[in-house]
């Protein structure tokens, strides 16, 4: 059996993690956050992985309203030897959560942290990040795109890691 044309033979995994309140996407504050769902940006996810057959992209999604799920699930990524990166939007936790920054700080893949809105231009109280000194980068105010940019992103910074390899 010939994969030359495979960059890779296994699949390369991308957690999508998404925290509280994010399961209500298209119905809480569509002028915020828009009217696209969470189900529909996971599909897009998935939709846009699949266009780079070659690198076996695998997307993980989770969503959960629960600080302690979120941290389980992010130490489950610990065992997964073929993760290549980790989109990350927390949610309110972002400006309140130092457990689950904790949590990430362990993981030594790419994090990138994604929110729907610019937080920058919100409440004050939304202005701060526990996880963007955390996140390799942070990407806020494109709405559903947020989560292409990254996937993008960490799709790039796994073929120039196989690229140097």
């Amino acid at each position: 059996m010939n994969n030359s044309h495979n960059i890779d033979n296994i699949n390369n995994n991308i957690a999508l993690v998404n925290g509280p309140n994010l399961n209500l996407l298209g119905k809480r504050e569509p002028h915020l956050y828009g009217t696209t769902t969470l189900k529909e940006i996971i599909t897009q996810v998935n939709h846009r992985a699949a266009t780079y057959p070659t690198l076996n992209i695998k997307i993980n999604d989770f969503q959960s309203n629960h600080e302690g799920a979120l941290i389980d699930f992010i130490h489950s990524l610990l065992d997964d030897a073929n993760l290549i990166g980790i989109i990350l939007n927390p949610g309110a936790y972002s400006h309140t959560s130092i457990a689950l920054h904790d949590a990430l700080t362990v993981m030594t893949c790419p994090i990138v942290e994604v929110h729907l809105s610019n937080i920058a231009t919100r409440e004050a109280f939304r202005h701060h990040s526990y996880f963007s000194s955390r996140a390799t980068g942070t990407i806020t105010g494109l709405g559903a795109f947020s989560y292409m940019a990254a996937l993008e992103y960490l799709i790039e910074q796994h073929r120039l890691k196989k690229k140097s390899s």
